[in-house]
């Protein structure tokens, strides 16, 4: 198999967690043998949980050994220690493909770099260099314990998956989300399917703000919550010039955050991570500052009011499956 083919992989697994991992990127990971089979693929989940490339090495290491003690074995700083350990040189002949150069630094989790390094892998491709200052030089560091180190690797769609944690590193990463139908309709009831909404609320565990419309919320009466996750609420800016709301409304009544009324979108800017959630009004008022579009498209029709009855054009970034739904990242054209 290629290394396109593998990195390929890689990049499809770490778009599953793409939005559930701020304030860190999507990062995926594929482990291949001395034939070029596939040992293990994995993605980082979340903040502060193992990166890509412990978890691959984690699967790798427990078909390779046997091992079931690792399976038990959840904390980064654990992993790592565990696979120094008891390693015995099973990766001396397997190859890593990553699509962010390994961390060199100790963060919330240590240095994968050196752990690639202490484990005798001797080769690793990488997709994209670290964009993170404080993170980089993991190729050079593993270029001076003698691996070998393939760069470039399908790095525009590397990129292409990174494009959030760049731009929240320098400013609001504001991304819009919505579900329709396959007739382009968003009423009527529920539109997407349980899993679906709760990817959604594992995003909103993740997001610093919430912004949505006065309308939406006087008419829906919305927690916006992460419920479904046992997540946290992020705050919330509901844009409405009218400023008197049913204080009864559930949104109001989550502990731990702020809500937020105003007729601008200034407050954005003091936030990182911002989702956006409407219907056509939010998107024509907010496609100048959005930087990407997530739609959940549910195979179904049946409802009477369409997203958006202008025209617009978008590039499709990348799509998945969530469960009977697609899930699909956008770019406006």
């Amino acid at each position: 198999m290629s290394p396109d083919f593998l990195m390929g992989l890689a990049i499809e697994a770490a778009w599953k967690y793409q939005g559930l991992t701020y304030p860190n990127p999507a990062v995926g990971c594929v482990v291949a043998g001395s034939r070029g089979e596939i040992l293990s693929i994995a993605a980082h989940q979340k903040s502060g949980g193992p990166h890509a490339e412990v978890l691959a090495l984690k699967a790798a290491y427990r078909l390779l050994s046997g091992d079931e003690t690792i399976d038990d074995i959840d904390d980064a700083t654990a992993l790592h220690d565990y696979l120094r350990e008891h390693h015995a040189g099973c990766f001396s002949s397997c190859t890593l493909y990553v699509t962010l150069e390994p961390c060199s630094h100790h963060g919330k989790t240590p240095s994968c770099a050196l752990l690639v390094q202490d484990l005798g892998i001797k080769r690793v491709y990488i997709a994209h260099e670290d964009p993170n200052a404080e993170a980089a030089g993991g190729a050079g560091l593993l270029r001076s314990s003698a691996v070998e180190v393939i760069q470039g690797s399908l790095r525009d769609e590397a990129a292409a998956l990174l494009a959030p944690f760049i731009k929240w590193q320098q400013g609001p990463f504001v991304f819009f989300k919505w579900a329709q139908r396959l007739d382009g309709t968003i009423d009527g009831g529920t539109v997407s399917t349980q899993e679906s909404r709760r990817q959604v609320h594992a995003m909103r565990d993740v997001c610093d703000l919430l912004v949505i419309g006065g309308n939406t919320v006087r008419k829906d009466r919305p927690t916006l919550d992460a419920r479904m996750v046992d997540g946290k609420a992020p705050d919330v800016l509901i844009i409405s010039h009218e400023k008197e709301f049913d204080r009864s409304i559930p949104l109001f009544d989550v502990q731990g955050r702020e809500v937020f009324i105003s007729g601008s979108l200034e407050l954005i800017n003091a936030y990182r991570n911002i989702m956006i959630e409407g219907g056509p009004g939010m998107f024509a008022l907010t496609k100048s500052i959005v930087d990407s579009h997530l739609c959940f498209l549910a195979p179904k029709s049946g409802g009477t009011i369409p997203f958006t009855k202008h025209r617009e054009d978008f590039k499709i970034v990348h799509s998945l499956r969530s469960g009977e739904d697609m899930m699909i990242w956008l770019k406006g054209q």
